[in-house]
């Protein structure tokens, strides 16, 4: 998360962008309890145990949808699990 923060940039002040030397391409999406069963409800995992099996799928999954700032989608997935219930 902390990674996010500081290589994307974006236009509403959540992540930073002051670390140029990565580009969000480089970076992964945090896997956690949340985004795990969002991801799976949504299909884009498919194994059960949130692990770096797991992380591997899932980023494959994303860069699918944007190659280029597949950890875009972090607080969606999040977002969906904690606040929504999905």
């Amino acid at each position: 998360m902390f990674l996010r923060w500081m290589v994307r940039q974006d236009n509403t002040g959540v992540d930073f962008g002051i670390w140029t030397k990565l580009t969000p391409a480089q970076l992964s999406c945090p896997l956690d309890v949340h985004s795990g069963n969002v991801a799976r409800k949504l299909g884009l995992l498919t194994r059960k145990q949130n692990d770096s099996k797991a992380l591997l799928e899932l980023d494959t999954a994303l860069r699918k949808l944007d190659a280029n700032d597949p950890v875009k989608y972090d607080f969606a997935l999040f977002g969906l699990g904690v606040f929504e219930g999905f």
